[in-house]
């Protein structure tokens, strides 16, 4: 009986190999109906693969500002509840020490959470921490004449466009799923939910949005 030593696949064939799906997979019959169904008043898209980020520093530490801007090429917001935009990423406020970083398109995953981690660790003076999230979330899309309506069905928060608006951010819930929600735009927003709560999001969110799309 001969030994057979088997050689290890290359990283760059590991990485060929693996097959990226989206946290909405479980939920292709709904989705697939919905896109089949174009409405002026809803519609919903996910935007898959984005890198995401929470990053936690003191915003008093000017080297972690510093550095960090450096590195995302906007500001840190420091603002309860807004959120900062680059040409390659923004920035949401979580907390007095905690954000979200996203990029603006799909990326591969871990570039910039290494990239926050060697700048954060090379130039802050005090504590700071990049941490890859992206696995465990996406990001939608949601657009139409009557999203607020539809949001306003799960979500408790006063969606008034004079009041949430444009450059400002809020974690909520979507009837039991919590999310962030980011207004984009008139009569658009962008959702960051859990993989774990995905497909029922993505269901229950367009079962509220059913009787308003005709």
């Amino acid at each position: 009986m001969l030994n057979e030593t088997l050689e290890p696949m290359p990283l760059a064939d590991r990485v060929a190999a693996v097959r990226l799906e989206s946290p909405f997979i479980g939920a292709t019959d709904v989705v697939s109906a919905h896109v089949a169904r174009p409405s002026k008043a809803f519609a919903m898209r996910e935007l898959p693969f984005r890198d995401l980020v929470m990053v936690r520093g003191e915003p008093e530490d000017p080297a972690f500002t510093g550095a960090f801007a450096q590195a995302v090429g906007c500001s840190l917001p420091t603002q309860p509840n807004t959120r900062s935009v680059g040409a390659e990423h923004d920035v949401l406020w979580l907390g007095p020490d905690e954000w979200l970083v996203r990029s603006a398109g799909p990326v591969d995953a871990g570039v910039l959470e290494e990239k926050l981690t060697g700048a954060l660790g090379g130039n802050s003076g005090s504590w700071a921490t990049a941490v890859d999230v992206g696995s465990g979330y996406t990001v939608v899309e949601l657009t139409g004449t009557r999203v607020r309506e539809v949001l306003a069905r799960g979500c408790p928060l006063d969606l008034h466009p004079s009041l949430f608006k444009e450059g400002q951010c809020a974690q909520s819930f979507f009837f039991k799923a919590s999310i962030v929600l980011i207004p984009t735009g008139a009569d658009r927003y962008e959702i960051v939910v859990r993989r774990s709560f995905a497909d029922y999001f993505c269901r229950i969110l367009l079962d509220a949005a059913a009787p308003l799309m005709s």
